[in-house]
């Protein structure tokens, strides 16, 4: 129940500011506000409430409060199922925390339409957290196709003056991918006994040598939904559109939430459901995820616009991350999830505080600044911690997550350790461009332009604050956010981890430990076992 009050309360928010129509700016805003609140502090129930024993067979927790699961059209076999472990658990405190952020970012900046904006950004709350808690297929594309039509009003409607390009083209893409990926639902379906249960499935995946039929093609269906989402190069060119053209906030949820769908999907569905078409084509994804990586970091070295420089370097970042979702190794998956909560926290911030100087400056043009460090020192002093964590520092959260992504695809051996040589080079371009867009911002001669420029206010600070120290306490204390995502992880590994887990069509193989020798035991009943899972 307590997961379902969540996921559907921003909805009451968007009934209830409808009903304020007409009503003063400042009552919308403080019932927006009040309602994001209100939303964060009951989803850290959810970390409260979670116990890592507490969990079913997929590591998803089983207690009331987190799991439910209702009958909701019989006909089509689709129950409103819901939960969350380990992994999702981050993801649904990640976007409760950063929807009261924009919320309380947009206080001044929107005129125009303010309770439809605040309104999209609430429906917005409700389709994201229905992505991360739905465990029933059909349910969750409910959510991921609901969470499009509040972002195309944001960008639509409240961008700059591009955003019917950049609108269309966001939906465009992301109809394109949705296509297949209902596609790849449906033929589940079928397989499945005319269910949507997303257990259901996994338990058919945990049947020894099992595989859904036409496994590769259903593997590419969803993957490349995902990685239209992520985006992963070269499906990423919707990105920087959109997120030049989106209102501050818009920038901020999209590349602090929306993103993370992607990779989300990658882990949740295309990993464990389709284990042996992932390392097939891995060789593959991780060749295009080392080329966003470099890529995204050299373009976004030669960009003169500070929102778009910050956009490419997403697509660097997300690299990492679908670099590490690959290396079938526990360290590399867990950085990666990691990795997630990190670029929302710092790619998020970066977005802000480039709104904060656009509202000030009327301009996102590097060269239009300079010495800003001296005539804002609270904003200069801010931005630098941010910067210093987008480029993974020891000390504070970005280092962590890159790290373990680096360290478990090094060790792993789902591809060859060159891959990993050519993605470090992306750490020492990101170095490259943050520094040196920090240096022609902040440092140099003081615009005369600028000399009038206020520093951060009271309620720029007060939202920045939570931010930096989630930033600092991921960076010193990782071990706070791993370990309730553990269990979920090591149950990801089992799953993809076909080398060493998973026992090979016909035979499985036990290690004798008191003789250094590999005794290999035919299993006469295991195709047996296969062709009864899939008649099933």
């Amino acid at each position: 129940m307590l997961l379902s009050i969540v996921i559907f309360l921003p909805l009451l928010g968007v009934i209830a500011i409808a009903l304020l129509r007409g009503m003063e700016a400042r009552v919308v805003k403080t019932t927006a506000l009040i309602v994001a609140l209100l939303t964060f502090v009951i989803s850290l129930g959810l970390y409260w409430g979670f116990e890592a024993d507490s969990v079913d067979a997929y590591g998803f927790q089983n207690n009331d409060q987190l799991h439910q699961n209702i009958e909701w059209i019989s006909g089509l076999g689709t129950n409103y199922h819901i939960g969350i472990d380990g992994i999702s658990l981050w993801l649904v405190l990640l976007t409760t925390f950063l929807t009261a952020v924009c919320i309380l970012a947009a206080w001044n900046s929107v005129e125009k339409g303010l309770g439809g904006f605040m309104m999209s950004l609430l429906a917005l709350e409700t389709g994201m957290l229905g992505v991360f808690c739905s465990l029933d297929l059909f349910l969750f594309f409910v959510f991921w196709e609901s969470m499009l039509i509040p972002m195309y009003f944001l960008i639509g409607i409240w961008g700059g003056e591009r955003r019917i390009y950049a609108t269309i083209k966001f939906v465009l893409y992301t109809m394109a991918g949705s296509a297949l990926m209902l596609v790849g639902i449906l033929v589940l379906y079928s397989q499945n006994g005319n269910s949507f249960e997303l257990t259901s499935l996994l338990a058919q995946t945990a049947t020894e040598g099992f595989e859904f039929e036409h496994s590769h093609l259903l593997f590419l269906a969803f993957f490349i939904a995902f990685a239209i989402k992520v985006p992963l190069f070269p499906f990423h060119t919707w990105l920087p559109d959109a997120h030049v053209e989106a209102p501050t906030v818009g920038s901020v949820i999209l590349a602090g939430v929306l993103l993370k769908m992607g990779t989300y999907g990658i882990v949740r569905f295309c990993l464990p459901l389709f284990p042996e078409a992932a390392a097939h084509y891995t060789p593959l994804i991780v060749t295009l995820a080392v080329i966003g990586i470099i890529y995204g970091a050299l373009v976004a070295m030669v960009q003169p616009d500070l929102k778009k420089l910050v956009a490419y370097s997403s697509v660097s970042h997300l690299g990492f991350v679908v670099l590490g979702l690959f290396s079938q190794s526990h360290a590399g998956i867990q950085g990666s999830v990691l990795q997630m909560i990190n670029h929302g926290l710092s790619t998020g911030a970066l977005f802000l505080l480039v709104g904060m100087i656009y509202e000030r400056r009327h301009s996102r043009m590097i060269v239009d600044f300079g010495g800003l460090a001296k005539r804002m020192p609270i904003f200069a002093t801010i931005f630098l911690i941010v910067t210093l964590s987008s480029i993974g520092l020891p000390g504070l959260n970005g280092f962590v997550g890159e790290f373990m992504i680096l360290l478990g695809s090094f060790v792993g051996n789902a591809f060859s350790k060159w891959y990993v040589v050519f993605a470090t080079t992306g750490v020492i371009l990101a170095a490259v461009y943050m520094l040196w867009m920090f240096q022609r911002v902040m440092f140099g001669k003081l615009d005369k332009t600028n000399e009038s420029l206020p520093d951060l206010n009271a309620r720029e600070i007060v939202l920045l604050l939570p931010i930096l120290l989630f930033i600092v306490w991921i960076g010193v204390r990782p071990n706070s956010f791993l370990e309730p995502m553990k269990l979920s992880v090591d149950k990801v590994v089992e799953r993809v981890n076909t080398e060493t887990e998973t026992p090979a069509v016909g035979q499985i193989i036990y290690q004798d430990e008191t003789r250094d020798s590999t005794v290999e035991v035919e299993t006469a009943n295991l195709q047996l076992i296969k062709e009864e899972a899939q008649t099933k």
